[in-house]
């Protein structure tokens, strides 16, 4: 059988290609197709324990069996073109502003807006940062956006409206790179808890990658959750 093969940020890098086919006997998992992709890319080896895996745009586990046809993606911890988007889920190269996310998720009935700011700064662990590159699944990415406002949503039902943008492409210092912004009825109804926990979602689900750029070099930025099936929704 047949099955595409789409590889994201260090792995992409590593392999020196995006994109590739691959076939497979019948009957394949996941951990057949990494093992096949390891004979022709070394390079790969040291980096597949720590990669997350997605089949038809939901993470899988590496005992997933695939079929004729299947879109594998392969790709790092997420450490979280434009079109890929509607009015309140969003990837974008596009700047994102404050007021205009308040406004998509502000209604009359609301009399609470929790808006949260992403923004690049000029250090990192210690280290001087010239720019961020931000990468990103953009079609998966999009549907994870989409999940993690329905969680949200389930945890707190008061939640009138949710919105969340994540800018990818170049970034300077001081740009907003994801905003969240949550409203609901009242203060007390959940949109700060919301808005937190949005956030903190995103960064474990959402496939977006960072590169920090610095005088001495650039470098992947990884994240320590590796989603799985438990994730898919």
């Amino acid at each position: 059988m047949k099955v595409t093969v789409k590889l994201f940020a260090r792995l992409r890098e590593l392999a020196g290609t995006h994109t590739l086919e691959r076939h497979l006997a019948d009957n394949a998992t996941i951990t057949d197709l990494l093992q096949d992709l390891e004979a022709e890319f070394p390079k790969l080896t040291e980096a597949v324990s720590r990669t997350a895996v997605s089949v038809n745009r939901e993470f899988a586990d590496p005992q997933t069996r695939l079929t004729e046809g299947d879109e594998v993606a392969i790709f790092p911890p997420v450490s979280g073109g434009s079109g890929t988007s509607d009015d309140k889920f969003a990837i974008t190269f596009d700047p994102i502003s404050l007021d205009e996310m308040a406004a998509r998720v502000r209604r009359p009935e609301t009399g609470a807006v929790a808006v949260f700011a992403g923004t690049v700064r000029s250090v990192s662990a210690g280290k001087e940062v010239e720019h961020l590159e931000y990468e990103a699944y953009e079609e998966m990415a999009v549907a994870k956006l989409r999940q993690v406002a329905a969680e949200a949503r389930e945890q707190w039902p008061q939640i009138v409206n949710i919105a969340i943008v994540q800018r990818i492409g170049h970034l300077e210092v001081g740009d907003n790179a994801v905003i969240v912004a949550v409203s609901s009825p009242h203060r007390g109804d959940g949109c700060f808890e919301a808005c937190q926990y949005a956030i903190n979602r995103l960064k474990q689900i959402v496939p977006i990658w960072k590169k920090e750029v610095s005088p001495d070099g650039s470098e992947w930025v990884e994240g320590d959750y590796l989603p799985s099936t438990r994730d898919a929704r």
